[in-house]
């Protein structure tokens, strides 16, 4: 965990939102060009061209389809050694860069291993469950030489990391996607294994070093997908991956970059509109307001029939909007930008942008259809302005999508993943997610995981026209 005192943590908020504020002072950015035209129809862009094969700089194979002038080079695949001899694990999921210094970045990256039961692969001050096998793994690159320079286990024994987000002290949250009680059992290939601890929380894992595992008890306990922080006030926004109904939460930390001191939950109000899954209009506002969950870690599967007694069951109680299937989130000009991976009337997507400071929720871009987009998963913001979008659908081969700041969608990269016998993998994996994706500090590079088999790309090439 940060060991900084509580000044020092609030000193980097403060150089975090000058950062933010500064952008902001720049006039209207690709970010507030995009939120201008949210109403309007979108439209289909050439983007940086026509998609070609493009082999690994790693592998020598032809893993992904890119315009001309990108290259990319995978690192940190599932079975590789990590550092103690341990094999990494499988199921790349949300990732993060927590660090750069100078040409080498630090990221962070989640493994979404759930039924699995050969246990934690951290030691146990880094362990929150013993028998539980999801977790993260720490990876540090270098920008300039194109290459892997440690890969590290950092915190383990948890369940189901989906996504998470990045700090502005730089530490990274993971976040369990599913809830159990302890004391629970749980089937597993027919074998009953016993819970020892509950589930459905969010952990911190540092830069350096290992992680505490110790839950954020006050970001309550369900089905937790994304995180983001406001930089300018240390408030943090999750999302709910829930299929019956999904919330958008907020915590109010006690301390701000303290988060294991507690704060209060709540979960978002849209007013008159207690049903944002579907009929909602692209480019509609909606004044907000927050309800106070009052026992956020009496968690519940929102599937189960304890799940009256769950976190998004309190808060539709008092009045909160219910999404479906929120997915990634995060912060930028001003506003959190989050995703529900199937809503709107086509079932194929929405984006929303909720600003803060005015208290108002916004239905930037709704799918009409799966050719054009189908399923948004993880999302980040370009240094350049605009979005990049994780596919994560039904489709036989998945992509990663630019969103320009005009409001353009195009397809930037996609997936070309077929192996025989590399790595010890065998198949056609075109069809695994896309997630995690995130850019180093000054934007030259892009990663990005392949769930299935499971290993991290980095991207990079002629990021002109600002587009993404």
């Amino acid at each position: 965990m940060d060991t900084d005192t509580p000044l020092i943590a609030r000193r980097r908020l403060l150089k975090a939102a000058g950062y933010g504020l500064g952008l902001a002072g720049m006039g209207l950015t690709p970010v507030g060009q995009l939120l201008a035209r949210a109403g309007s129809t979108t439209q289909v862009h050439g983007g940086y061209g026509p998609l070609k094969p493009v082999r690994d700089l790693n592998t020598g194979l032809p893993l992904l389809r890119l315009p001309e002038g990108f290259r990319y080079t995978t690192f940190g695949w599932a079975g590789e050694a990590l550092a103690g001899d341990i094999a990494c694990p499988g199921k790349h999921d949300g990732m993060g860069v927590v660090r750069a210094d100078g040409d080498v970045v630090t990221l962070v990256r989640n493994h979404e291993i759930g039924g699995e039961t050969h246990g934690s692969f951290t030691p146990a001050g880094a362990t929150w469950d013993p028998d539980c096998a999801g977790g993260t793994s720490t990876l540090r690159f270098d920008t300039a030489a194109g290459r892997l320079l440690e890969a590290r286990p950092s915190l383990s024994g948890t369940l189901v990391n989906c996504a998470g987000g990045v700090t502005p002290w730089g530490t990274w949250l993971s976040c369990e996607e599913i809830v159990l009680t302890r004391g629970q059992a749980v089937q597993v290939d027919g074998v009953s294994h016993t819970m020892r601890q509950s589930h459905g929380y969010v952990f911190e894992v540092p830069a350096e070093g290992l992680s505490t595992a110790e839950p954020i008890v006050a970001m309550g306990r369900f089905k937790h997908e994304a995180a983001t922080i406001d930089p300018s006030t240390g408030i943090v926004y999750l999302t709910e991956d829930g299929h019956r109904r999904a919330g958008f939460y907020r915590m109010l930390p006690a301390v701000p970059g303290e988060l294991l001191r507690g704060g209060r939950l709540q979960m978002l109000a849209a007013e008159g509109a207690p049903d944002l899954r579907r009929g909602r209009r692209q480019g509609e506002r909606l004044k907000v307001r927050w309800v106070e969950i009052e026992q956020p870690d009496q968690g519940a599967d929102d599937d189960s029939p304890t799940r009256d007694e769950g976190v998004v069951a309190q808060g539709v109680a008092g009045g909160g909007s219910v999404f479906t299937r929120l997915e990634g989130c995060i912060y930028g000009d001003g506003r959190v930008f989050f995703t529900s991976t199937d809503g709107g009337d086509a079932g194929c997507g929405q984006v929303w942008a909720y600003a803060p400071g005015a208290e108002t929720l916004e239905l930037v871009f709704e799918s009409p259809d799966p050719q054009v987009l189908d399923y948004p998963d993880n999302v980040v913001l370009s240094p350049r302005g605009g979005l990049v979008i994780c596919e994560d659908s039904s489709q036989p081969v998945q992509r990663l999508y630019g969103m320009t700041g005009a409001g353009g969608l195009f397809e930037f990269c996609r997936s070309d993943v077929v192996l025989e016998g590399q790595g010890g993998f065998t198949g056609d994996f075109r069809g695994a997610e896309w997630a995690g994706a995130c850019f180093s500090p000054d934007g030259r590079w892009l990663f990005a995981n392949v769930y299935t088999p499971g290993f991290t790309v980095a991207i990079t090439g002629p990021w002109r026209d600002g587009l993404i």
